[in-house]
């Protein structure tokens, strides 16, 4: 992936520094906005996964890149907190039922819905712009917490992550499935190749999985982040499909959607019960932070929906060029 253009002055000072400008030592961990920090924070943690073209590895494990980065994790949590609260104790017993409560009171916007019945041709090819950062890595985050864990609810990761990976055939994984729709809208398939066109909000959905994803210490909330998504997706995945069809999209460019409406209804109760259930029994101190996860996956998402139709409401693009005023760390 090709470093993006920086969006204020630590995003600058950051890629300049590695595209070989110098240290980042003694760097004020100051963001201009929040373009600036939800960048800033995508740069750093790519450099976990598949890293960024022409810049040393050794960035990964940097001292002063990394205390840049833990700077502004610290400002993005006040921000989680300021939206969906702080993680509280909870009966590990009742974890599944409280997952199954969080997604049935979640009253987000209805981006599945406009997608399927309203959205123009460039609307639906715009989502799947904005998607795209997500899907071309999509299960990667979450499979960071295999390792952290022990037991039923690591062979239930695995069972998802499994799926998510096309069962070891390159061709089923989900990654490859949405190159197919990407295909279809005559879009660049490469890796990381649309961080340049979608705004912050954007970025927060996939700063949130790293954030939580990339540190043991939180390895209750990656759960409950991934137990949201795979309870909430079956739906809104037949809807796109039927959008996508609705605009003449084939076998192969709905195909990702397809899969995910099967494989997701089954994913729901492993993750519920067999996943953050079993986790929340085995170390019922983080059964909270499940729930927590779930919480901020569901909000933060909610955020970009909204910002996406807000724009698309005024007759504006989604994409880097309009910015909505609902913003994670306005």
């Amino acid at each position: 992936m090709k470093l993006p253009s920086p969006r204020g002055s630590l995003s600058s000072t950051l890629i300049d520094a590695l595209n070989g400008g110098g240290s980042l030592a003694g760097v004020s961990v100051a963001p201009d906005d929040d373009e600036d920090l939800q960048l800033s924070l995508f740069v750093c943690y790519e450099l976990a996964y598949r890293g960024w073209d022409g810049v040393d590895d050794a960035w990964e494990w940097d001292p002063g890149l990394l205390r840049v980065r833990a700077e502004l994790e610290r400002g993005f949590e006040e921000r989680l907190h300021a939206l969906v609260g702080v993680p509280a104790p909870a009966d590990p017993s009742t974890v599944p039922q409280a997952l199954l409560d969080i997604v049935a009171a979640d009253d987000g916007p209805a981006l599945s819905k406009y997608l399927r019945g309203q959205a123009t041709h460039e609307q639906f090819r715009e989502f799947v712009v904005h998607r795209s950062v997500y899907h071309l890595r999509e299960a990667d985050p979450h499979t960071y917490a295999i390792p952290r864990l022990a037991g039923r609810a690591k062979a239930a990761l695995i069972e998802i992550q499994l799926d998510e990976y096309g069962g070891g055939v390159t061709g089923r994984m989900h990654q490859e499935l949405f190159k197919q729709t990407m295909a279809h809208f005559g879009l660049d398939l490469t890796y990381g190749a649309h961080v340049g066109a979608v705004p912050a909000t954007t970025l927060a959905v996939n700063n949130l999985m790293s954030f939580f994803g990339l540190h043991r210490a939180r390895r209750g909330a990656i759960l409950g982040h991934l137990a949201a998504y795979e309870m909430t997706s079956s739906l809104p995945n037949r809807a796109y499909g039927t959008g996508l069809r609705r605009l003449g999209g084939d076998a192969s460019s709905t195909v990702f959607y397809d899969e995910h409406v099967e494989a997701d209804a089954v994913h729901e109760q492993i993750a519920a019960h067999d996943l953050c259930g079993s986790f929340a029994a085995a170390e019922p101190e983080l059964a909270g932070q499940v729930l927590w996860g779930a919480r901020c996956a569901l909000a933060v998402d909610n955020l970009w929906a909204q910002a996406v139709l807000d724009a698309w409401d005024s007759d504006h693009t989604s994409l880097r060029g309009w910015r909505a005023s609902t913003t994670l760390c306005a």
